[in-house]
């Protein structure tokens, strides 16, 4: 016996379809997603092969043949690799140590706050601090241990400690959550056969972490890499610090060559999905079990 399909209701037939009610409030998010993301991004994207003179591709082969433009790419690199495996191996270590503390909220409250402070205020402090005329110098002459002030400031080093004061939280917190979701019975078992705090680490806790730590570790590079005020206020943005997003901001609001600028974005964003892909294709070739160890 068949059912005539337009005696059943419009609302059943969306429904087996997928598109019931509790489908429809997603509707929003996809909406905000194109707004936000799809549409500059393909506009963006189309924006760069529209260049102001020569062809399709001139500004891509501008870019690169001008090693004062593709030379960012490698200085960002520079920054953006250290500070990444710099916060992730200081975070590795005080994760383990704080999910097996007491006052776990009261320690990593404090430890999060350099992200509630925003790079600008981050950046001021250390010129306050590490400055030709702060603190730090001034002590250090003070007692004699300097005749001149020490340059901690605009230069490689002064925008690679800000990133990591101001990446840490965001690379601690990913981290301890990760842990946290690894069941304490796995690592109790293993103590209970014999196994050491470093083999119990090494065969344990950092298999079942290492997916989360690659996770961790692409999101931390793609914060870091993407330094801009840092570069500005504590670097040297004509020099050694002129990072691939300063180049796309010139091009933008100092030559008023939108085209260019967004060849510029692409090639920022393409670098950053080479980075993220490669090590997500090292985890995969590393570690093929489950994604985690949850609770439970």
């Amino acid at each position: 016996m068949s059912t005539d399909i337009s005696t059943i209701p419009l609302k059943q037939r969306l429904a087996a379809r997928g598109l019931d009610g509790l489908t429809l409030l997603v509707l929003p998010a996809v909406l905000f997603l194109l707004a936000l993301f799809i549409y500059p991004f393909l506009y963006g994207l189309v924006l760069s092969f529209e260049p102001k003179q020569g062809g399709m591709f001139a500004n891509y082969q501008r870019f690169f043949s001008d090693r004062f433009l593709y030379g960012t790419i490698a200085t960002t690199l520079w920054l953006a690799l250290p500070v990444t495996v710099a916060t992730l191996l200081l975070a590795i270590p005080i994760a383990f140590r704080v999910r097996l503390m007491k006052n776990q909220r009261l320690l990593t409250t404090i430890l999060v706050i350099p992200i509630t402070l925003g790079t600008v205020l981050v950046a001021e402090g250390l010129l306050n601090y590490l400055g030709p005329q702060g603190w730090f110098n001034r002590t250090l002459m003070t007692f004699g241990i300097i005749s001149s002030p020490v340059k901690l400031l605009h230069n490689y080093w002064g925008v690679m400690l800000s990133l990591v004061i101001t990446g840490f939280p965001f690379t601690f917190l990913l981290t301890l959550s990760y842990l946290s979701g690894i069941d304490p019975a796995l690592e109790q078992a293993g103590a209970t056969l014999g196994a050491g705090p470093w083999d119990r680490f090494k065969h344990i806790l950092f298999p079942l972490l290492l997916p989360g730590l690659a996770i961790t570790f692409c999101l931390s590079f793609v914060q870091a890499f993407s330094v801009f005020p840092s570069a500005v206020l504590l670097g040297a943005p004509s020099g050694p610090t002129r990072v691939i997003s300063i180049a796309a901001y010139q091009a933008a609001f100092e030559e008023y060559d939108y085209s260019m600028a967004s060849a510029v974005a692409m090639i920022m964003g393409l670098v950053q999905l080479s980075i993220v892909v490669v090590v997500l294709a090292a985890r995969g070739m590393l570690y093929r079990g489950p994604a985690g160890g949850g609770k439970g």
